[in-house]
């Protein structure tokens, strides 16, 4: 009775003309930042509410499962399934779903369930209908460009930095401070994500740290990884550097924290270390990503921000 209820008063809300812009979040951190970005573009370009459809983590096993409302200050609201509802109708069955996101069935497609096309920025976005349903990567600055000052607002951090991030953070304060992440973790284990993520390899971390060394003063190196010790193991360089051993499991966001206050960051082919790199308020900064992304080929001009510096990894 009372999920009728919800439902009843979530369909009335949409045609007495309360309209939702609900996206789908799936993924780490860095998706889900993404995603939560794109879609609030959205809505404010629309003047409507943004709220998030979660129910996808019910199965996740991957990451450490819904993240945004408990790492940042943002403020979209969980959608209930009957809003889900009020806007997929009959796509909100799970097979549905599944298959509607497939290019092979868009023709099934209802016009507000919106499935992104391509890798690429999609213009369309701006024309999709008040009432929508998001579902995508939305890996590209572009889509919330014209935002940024309100995104990065809501992507503070809600903790206070303790312990020994705290120590970090004053040491990252201190000196001509640079992050490198190294991302392995799924890329390395997942024979899937293995093949179209692949790694970085050491030679684009040693060019990059020559980058640096080459352009800015007395550079100190601050080392993440979701590999600690291959990192210590594999990549030696010659200058001041300090390995992060402090963020594990469901603390590992502290790692984007610290790496978005170090003053210039080399980044990993990850969203993760993206965001790092993109929270670094610095105006002088130098962030250094990857030219090749992914093992297979995919552009990503979209993905790298114009001022950022793209590195060949020699893979």
């Amino acid at each position: 009775m009372e999920e009728r209820c919800t439902k009843e008063i979530a369909q009335h809300q949409i045609k007495g003309g309360m309209n939702l812009i609900i996206v789908e979040i799936i993924g780490g951190l860095g998706n889900q930042m993404f995603q939560y970005a794109a879609a609030q573009a959205v809505a404010i370009s629309r003047g409507v509410e943004l709220k998030l459809d979660v129910s996808s983590f019910q199965n996740y096993k991957y990451h450490h499962g819904f993240e945004l409302k408990r790492v940042f200050n943002v403020a979209g609201e969980i959608a209930n399934p009957a809003e889900i509802r009020s806007i997929l109708g009959w796509q909100n069955n799970r097979y549905a779903r599944y298959l509607t996101s497939k290019s092979f069935f868009s023709i099934l497609r209802s016009r507000r369930k919106v499935v992104e096309p391509s890798f690429s920025y999609w213009p369309k976005i701006e024309l999709v209908p008040d009432n929508s349903y998001l579902t995508g990567y939305w890996q590209s600055e572009k889509y919330f460009k014209r935002i940024a000052s309100k995104i990065r607002n809501e992507f503070t951090f809600r903790q206070q930095i303790l312990g020994g991030n705290l120590e970090l953070f004053n040491l990252i304060s201190e000196v001509n401070s640079v992050s490198l992440h190294i991302r392995r973790g799924d890329y390395v284990t997942n024979q899937n994500a293995a093949s179209i993520h692949g790694v970085c390899s050491i030679e684009y971390y040693l060019q990059a740290v020559e980058y640096i060394v080459n352009h800015i003063e007395n550079p100190y190196f601050f080392i993440f990884s979701d590999d600690i010790e291959w990192a210590q193991s594999s990549l030696s360089i010659n200058y001041p550097h300090k390995f992060v051993n402090e963020n594990y499991g469901v603390e590992s966001y502290n790692d984007m924290r610290l790496m978005s206050l170090c003053k210039h960051n080399i980044i990993a082919n990850s969203s993760f270390s993206w965001w790092g790199g993109w929270l670094n308020n610095n105006k002088e900064k130098i962030v250094i990503a990857p030219k090749k992304w992914f093992a297979i080929e995919i552009n990503i001009d979209d993905l790298i921000p114009n001022d950022w510096i793209k590195m060949p990894p020699n893979k």
